[in-house]
């Protein structure tokens, strides 16, 4: 399971072994077995110092031929965002590790993991709703009353423990604290990893829009956070076809054709009017509360030059034509 002490212990480097050892098997995959063709248009507008990558999101490994062709052409590597369940596995954590994908956690993943090791089972839909409604009240100033039992189990405020690596003490404060403090931790280490992943040349790669959709989804605003934070440009990329190359949860494609689209980098003079002169904590329910209009702002920025990049049929679209997208605990357990 993603800890504290997890993320702590993650590492760095500039050139991964791991990366291109994976490039290595992806070559044989691309070129002979069965044979993927991938384009990328307008490669010349990446900067040469290290960015963002925003990409749309419609498959499990859509980001692999992109990072193959970074390899090959510029001998460039990425540290990629991945949600924290897809830390759950042990080996599976391990191979995340090595290959620099940096796990992200919500206060709705902290909320159903603690609840998981505290009372020995999932929470409700019921349970979950509760907890997390005061949580965020909590984070946003509010006075975020957290549900009284039988609502959710007593045990849940009365247990002393430390299972995410920050112990809960009742006697120093209450639940909607410490899920607020657990997240606050474990995202400035996360900040940290992104900081020092460009400071040695790493690009950063990520998803906005959150969860995998074949149509493109509103852009979160965690990378206008980090964005501003670190003063680097935003690349939007669209990716095209990867969807039936990699129709399902095997990570072997089949054959086809990937277009990735390049789109006019958004340098941070571009993003003048959400500029934050102030020292601010990514992810910090401060930033969030004082800040939030900024973020929105560049987040849609963002949302519409990837849509730009998209051939019709990964355009985005209503709820209604891309399905529904998963909601509630089913998220994280």
């Amino acid at each position: 399971m993603l800890d504290l002490p997890l993320l702590e212990r993650l590492s760095l480097v500039r050139r991964p072994r791991s990366q291109r050892i994976m490039g290595v098997l992806l070559a044989l995959n691309y070129r002979w077995l069965p044979g993927v063709e991938i384009e990328v248009e307008n490669a010349e507008r990446i900067p040469e110092t290290p960015v963002v990558f925003a990409m749309n999101h419609t498959d499990r490994y859509n980001y692999f031929p992109f990072q193959f062709y970074l390899w090959r052409r510029f001998d460039r590597f990425t540290a990629t965002w991945v949600k924290g369940k897809y830390y759950e596995s042990p080996l599976l954590a391990r191979f995340m590790e090595s290959m620099l994908q940096l796990p992200t956690v919500s206060r709705g993943y902290l909320i159903a993991k603690d609840f998981l090791a505290c009372i020995g089972r999932r929470p409700s839909e019921q349970e979950y709703a509760l907890l997390r409604e005061a949580v965020d009240a909590r984070a946003k100033g509010g006075a975020g009353v957290l549900p009284a039992p039988p609502s959710v189990p007593a045990e849940l405020y009365v247990s002393g423990r430390n299972p995410l690596g920050l112990r809960f003490d009742p006697d120093q404060g209450d639940y909607a604290d410490y899920i607020r403090h657990l997240f606050h931790a474990m995202m400035a280490r996360f900040t940290s990893l992104n900081r020092e992943a460009v400071s040695i040349g790493l690009d950063l790669l990520v998803f906005p829009q959150g969860t995998r959709s074949r149509r493109l989804l509103p852009a979160h605003d965690g990378i206008a956070q980090m964005a501003l934070h670190l003063r680097i440009p935003i690349v939007p990329v669209g990716c095209n076809g990867a969807d039936r190359v990699y129709p399902g949860a095997s990570p072997f494609a089949r054959r086809g054709r990937i277009v990735y689209r390049i789109g006019e980098p958004i340098p941070h003079a571009e993003l003048a009017d959400f500029h934050i002169e102030a020292p601010y904590a990514p992810f910090s329910a401060e930033a969030e509360r004082q800040y939030a209009d900024r973020f929105a702002g560049v987040a849609a920025r963002v949302t519409d030059r990837i849509d730009g990049l998209l051939d019709p049929e990964y355009r985005r679209a209503s709820q209604l034509e891309t399905g529904p997208i998963v909601q509630g605990v089913d998220r994280f357990v």
